[in-house]
């Protein structure tokens, strides 16, 4: 293992060093720089932590880059930071913290290097190098590394630098960053670890909900997001912040029926969808699309267990969970909704003799929303029995060309009305009212039922017709 620097990289790193000579300070590389860098992952972040007065070396160093960097500075934290040819560089002075019980906000003051090590999160991040012995490639003889964290990194390892319970008591998000970093380079959590984790969980709730989120969404954007979430399950930090997951957990069982692990197959089912998106939301969607399982389950005497309606509580669920976890409340909200409310329609396609009215229909009310919709429905198959997996995929993939067969003969999908309320108001010399939404209605559903065409002469017809229903006159 070694450290190989791009040359944009080792510019920009020297230019740190210069300006640290110039003004006598020591300065190093930490953290997940060096991290990625070993690990052969791609960084634009790079953090510099000096011996000395780090909005000074900021300063200096923006004076010799070219073209020169606005430097940002936050006097009161001692901190600076730009941004040159793609990279946010960040400075801070070394320093050495402690913490009160009830905030992580820390109290602190000029440290060393290996002050600023200590309070480092894991092992991994704990890494430097002097910024003078930057070259293209630094063996791991030059890796400051007082805990050993390139041995964590090579084996896969999470681990403290000190004891677990005192780092995630000072700073509980850091087990929010644990289980993100074992999800996003598939590492393991070391057992005295997890412990620690688990047994600090209650601290969590000293952590505002942004920071929290920030988290779990970087958990869901990992790979497979199902090793983060099942890790914050069983360590019980779940529980705190996202109850309504861990409501889908387990299977009750009555006169021998059971119900299938609705929080292992949503989990399933999210890593299922992650193979085929990078959308955040259509990821929410995958999580939440059986939330109101819980809530709507039933036994029925010769039936079993059912969940009729989970999807419309569920859709109505979505609000609550988006305002608590402080997630967008517009486009990414009604589009969450909108797929959880849908996620069955395709599935319900799949049973014999179903009309071009209910295909047009899914068309209409999935709109731009349809591809992903599919989607969704596609990494809902999750039977362990290959034999009904592949049934219910060639079922679904006859769905998809009468969706296709349909739409292009229908036109339905994004579909606007032949007839506008401006030209029914006009006809019939209406301002806005009832009738008139009464017209549009009567065109939308005949067009989407097959009864009339969609085209502007067979919607004028039947707009024509509705109004003297209605008993409406003509210009």
């Amino acid at each position: 293992m070694e450290l190989v620097l791009n040359e944009t990289e080792l510019v920009i790193i020297r230019h740190v060093a210069q300006a640290a000579e110039t003004i006598g300070v020591e300065a190093f590389v930490v953290g997940g720089f060096v991290r990625d860098k070993l690990i052969g992952r791609n960084c634009v972040d790079i953090d510099i932590v000096c011996l000395g007065d780090a909005i000074q070396l900021a300063e200096t160093v923006g004076m010799g880059l070219k073209p020169k960097p606005k430097v940002s500075w936050f006097k009161t934290f001692g901190t600076a930071h730009l941004y040159t040819h793609g990279y946010d560089v960040e400075f801070v002075g070394a320093r050495k913290e402690s913490y009160q019980q009830d905030s992580r906000n820390p109290l602190v003051e000029p440290g060393t290097l290996q002050d600023d090590q200590d309070r480092r999160d894991f092992t991994i991040n704990a890494l430097a190098f002097s910024v003078k012995d930057a070259k293209s490639v630094l063996p791991l003889s030059q890796i400051i590394d007082p805990f050993k964290g390139t041995e964590d990194l090579i084996n896969g390892i999470i681990r403290t630098p000190l004891q677990p319970g005192r780092t995630f008591s000072d700073d509980p998000l850091r087990m929010m960053r644990a289980i993100r970093f074992a999800a996003q380079l598939n590492f393991t959590i070391e057992a005295e670890t997890l412990i620690g984790i688990a047994e600090t969980a209650e601290r969590i709730g000293i952590i505002t909900q942004e920071r929290i989120t920030e988290e779990f969404n970087k958990i869901m954007m990992a790979t497979k997001p199902s090793v983060g979430l099942d890790l914050l399950y069983k360590c019980g930090l779940l529980k705190l912040i996202f109850p309504q997951l861990v409501d889908l957990a387990g299977a009750t069982y009555i006169d021998g029926k059971g119900h299938k692990d609705n929080f292992y197959h949503t989990l399933q089912v999210l890593d299922n969808i992650c193979l085929h998106t990078q959308n955040l939301w259509l990821r929410w969607a995958a999580l939440l699309h059986d939330i109101a399982k819980p809530a709507t389950k039933r036994f029925e005497m010769g039936v079993g267990w059912t969940f009729h309606g989970h999807e419309i509580v569920g859709e109505r669920m979505v609000p609550k969970i988006f305002s608590k976890f402080k997630l967008p409340l517009h486009e990414e909200l009604r589009y969450v909704r909108k797929l959880v409310e849908l996620h069955l329609r395709p599935i319900s396609l799949t049973k014999e003799n179903i009309t071009d009215s209910a295909i047009r229909r899914l068309l209409f009310d999935a709109g731009e929303e349809l591809d992903d919709l599919m989607m969704l429905c596609d990494a809902d198959i999750t039977s362990k029995n290959e034999s009904k997996v592949r049934r219910y995929r060639a079922n679904f993939e006859l769905v998809r060309q009468r969706l296709k067969d349909v739409e292009e003969k229908d036109k339905v999908r994004n579909w606007q009305p032949p007839i506008t309320g401006e030209l029914i108001m006009e006809t019939f010399k209406l301002q806005p009212c009832r009738e008139v939404g009464i017209i549009k209605t009567a065109i939308r559903e005949a067009i989407l039922d097959g009864l009339i065409a969609n085209n502007y002469d067979a919607a004028y017809g039947l707009m024509i017709a509705e109004g003297e229903k209605l008993g409406l006159k003509r210009l």
